[in-house]
């Protein structure tokens, strides 16, 4: 039988071993990941220790599940007049008026609801919170990748589930994978195939998890699509805590703010890894989105307008690929995925990344318009074997 919740009461001397371990971390989030790929596909492997490529003139960056929009006018403003205040932590109470504006759109207590910068660092705190070489981490395969590197530091084993015939997650596999999980990992719409998993199977799988077990819910991608959140499993003080971002529909990847909401006893053990001052920025910019009511209907529809034109395209040109509701998807290129993410870079396109189980298919961001009309002239090119004369390779400064 399991202890629920096995890391509630550790030890003075392992709570310092694991938050020590935590802060010793490197938080790999989506543009690690992505830039990484990026470097190893274009600079072989001499990938620089810190910090990001420089592209080309005139590159499309379609790799990292980026916004082309960025911040709506309204965060903007917001951002220039908190900086104003840069030089205190938070000399406003920008940080309760965000928490309270969240509170109030989910109708969630305030206590349920903490905001770090972006959606990586509860995603690696609740990972070393509830899992141990005695407690596994369960996630699909193929899914975001950064729990897996913050389960392998905490020692835990890992146990990947292959995506069902409808490429969603096989949550009941998922929830018999092991008796002994302490997380299982949901991200819905998934990335990298930007498909949902129905709200049904997650409900099932909060009834019928081990005991003892977290449901991690990323929903970094919900405002993409009409799927309902599982919110609701949180208020009803379910073993579930669901992640937020402002990095995608938002546009404020580069600005990182996102949230864990879920029961004050779950979101405890997250701080103890790490609580960080937020940039009042970050804080003010999310605000003001949120208070934005035509931001994420707007960008909603912009979005499937670009990623539908580009489904159009892909299957008038016999292309296979995964429909996706998100703004990212998947194709297969019925070759090495690495070989056509190079090609594709030296046509100045820079694609996202290969999963191991899907070594043929790439992920593909939604740009814009203009965007993805240039991806399609260059994957035609690539996959029809035309040569290119390549453009300067990204810098590694």
């Amino acid at each position: 039988m399991t202890t629920p919740f096995p890391t509630s009461a550790p030890s003075r001397r392992s709570f310092l071993r694991l938050a020590g371990l935590a802060a010793s971390l490197p938080l790999l989030g989506e543009g690690n990941l992505a830039w990484a790929a990026l470097q190893q596909s274009t600079l072989k492997n001499k990938a620089p220790r810190r910090g990001l490529p420089t592209l080309p003139s005139g590159a499309v960056a379609i790799n990292a599940n980026e916004n082309p929009l960025g911040p709506c006018s309204a965060a903007l403003a917001a951002i220039y007049a908190a900086a104003l205040t840069g030089g205190r932590y938070d000399a406003n109470g920008g940080l309760d008026r965000l928490t309270q504006t969240i509170a109030k759109q989910t109708g969630l207590p305030a206590d349920h609801i903490a905001i770090y910068a972006g959606s990586t660092e509860p995603l690696y705190y609740s990972v070393m919170a509830f899992t141990s070489p005695a407690h596994s981490y369960v996630t699909a395969d193929p899914s975001f990748e950064t729990g897996m590197f913050a389960a392998g530091a905490a020692g835990a084993k890992i146990t990947r589930v292959p995506l069902n015939a409808s490429y969603a997650h096989d949550i009941k596999a998922m929830v018999a994978a092991d008796p002994t999980a302490g997380l299982i990992y949901i991200c819905n719409p998934n990335n990298p195939t930007g498909t949902l998993t129905p709200r049904e199977d997650i409900v099932w799988a909060a009834d019928h998890k081990p005991r003892g077990s977290v449901l991690l819910v990323d929903e970094a991608y919900i405002h993409l699509c009409d799927a309902p959140s599982v919110l609701d499993l949180v208020a009803a003080g379910k073993d579930v805590i669901v992640l937020r971002t402002f990095s995608k529909v938002y546009g404020m990847a580069g600005i990182r703010c996102g949230m864990a909401i879920g029961r004050p006893d779950l979101l405890e053990k997250l701080q103890r890894f790490g609580m960080n001052f937020m940039p009042v920025t970050a804080v003010a910019a999310a605000t003001a989105s949120l208070n934005d009511a035509d931001l994420v209907p707007a960008r909603k529809k912009i979005t499937a307008d670009t990623r539908n034109q580009t489904f159009d395209w892909l299957r008038a040109n016999d292309y296979k690929f995964i429909p996706s509701v998100s703004n990212c998807f998947m194709i297969d290129t019925g070759r090495n995925g690495k070989d056509v993410i190079a090609a594709m870079s030296a046509r100045n396109v820079y694609i996202g990344r290969t999963w191991p189980i899907w070594p043929n298919s790439v992920r593909i961001t939604v740009g814009t318009p203009q965007e993805m009309a240039k991806f399609q002239t260059a994957f035609a090119a690539v996959m029809q074997g035309t040569r290119s004369s390549a453009p300067p390779r990204p810098s590694a400064a």
